[in-house]
């Protein structure tokens, strides 16, 4: 079963945000851990939640970035520069692109691009939300755990939606925290989001669907539940078979011209899904991105 709306997850688990763009809060014995940064417009929502659901912010010891991507890390600076004691932690990788002045600055400007075209400049302008090179952290790699105190989470390394993509997996409970690195369950869609690496996109849900999961607990669209989310990996996988093989059958329809085929991936894409949360623009150019992946593979 599938929800959208900010609440409660199950015990200590919350989702917080929007339905486009959420965040998790999982508190243990010792500290609590936000998971995931989302898009940093959602953070007025946010803190107005936190303080319905009764959630300590000064109870937050840790936050967990499962990849880079700007729509994902968006109120991180917001909650290191306030609470400058929490510990950051994500991949090496993620923490390589951290540092980079370009990477940085492209994510400023999608998460200012999408706070616009969401209607939420406000939230943009009431907090320092910029990342900037004083985010800084600790980085994890597969087998390391973070204990909370009668919670641990499993890290495992799942790239492919993007080279820097870790899980987090909590195996009493079997809660999963995927990332994009699970499928998108956009309505009553499944969306394998692919964007860097198909082929290890595949090999890591391979690697990732023998796991027990109870909940399935995604960053955008919500969380899922129950045997819908026992079988959302699998589910996954199949779709991205399939994805794959429509964005072959669009590339060679186009001649082999990537911008010809990622506008028809678009097209493609937006018809079924017509109002899903990232602007055509900057989705088009990770379709660019994945047939690019896929001329040199066919």
């Amino acid at each position: 079963m599938r929800f959208r709306k900010a609440g409660k997850v199950t015990e200590n688990l919350w989702y917080l945000g929007r339905e486009e763009a959420g965040i998790y809060i999982f508190e243990g014995r010792d500290n609590a851990i936000l998971i995931n940064g989302a898009m940093s417009y959602i953070l007025p929502d946010v803190l107005e939640q936190m303080k319905t659901f009764g959630i300590d912010a000064e109870k937050i010891g840790k936050i967990l970035i499962l990849h880079s991507h700007f729509d994902h890390v968006g109120i991180v600076p917001y909650f290191k520069r306030k609470y400058p004691g929490i510990d950051v932690y994500a991949s090496a990788p993620a923490w390589k692109i951290f540092s980079m002045p370009k990477a940085i600055e492209v994510m400023n400007s999608y998460s200012k691009l999408s706070a616009t075209w969401w209607g939420a400049e406000s939230a943009l302008a009431a907090y320092d939300l910029d990342w900037r090179d004083d985010i800084t952290g600790l980085a994890l790699a597969e087998g390391d755990k973070i204990d909370l105190g009668g919670v641990t989470l499993q890290i495992m390394d799942s790239p492919g939606h993007s080279n820097c993509s870790i899980t987090a997996y909590e195996p009493e409970r079997k809660i999963i925290f995927a990332s994009d690195a699970a499928g998108i369950p956009y309505k009553d869609f499944c969306f394998p989001s692919m964007n860097t690496n198909i082929t290890q996109y595949l090999v890591s849900l391979e690697k990732l669907k023998p796991l027990p999961v109870s909940y399935l607990c995604g960053d955008h669209y919500g969380y899922i539940t129950g045997d819908e989310a026992s079988g959302f990996l699998d589910l996954t996988l199949k779709e991205g078979v399939k994805w794959k093989a429509v964005m072959e059958d669009l590339y060679r329809r186009c001649g082999g011209d990537i911008d010809a085929a990622g506008k028809a991936v678009a097209d493609y894409f937006y018809n079924q899904m017509p109002d899903y949360f990232i602007r055509r623009d900057i989705l088009e150019g990770v379709f660019k991105q994945m047939l690019k992946f896929i001329s040199k593979n066919l």
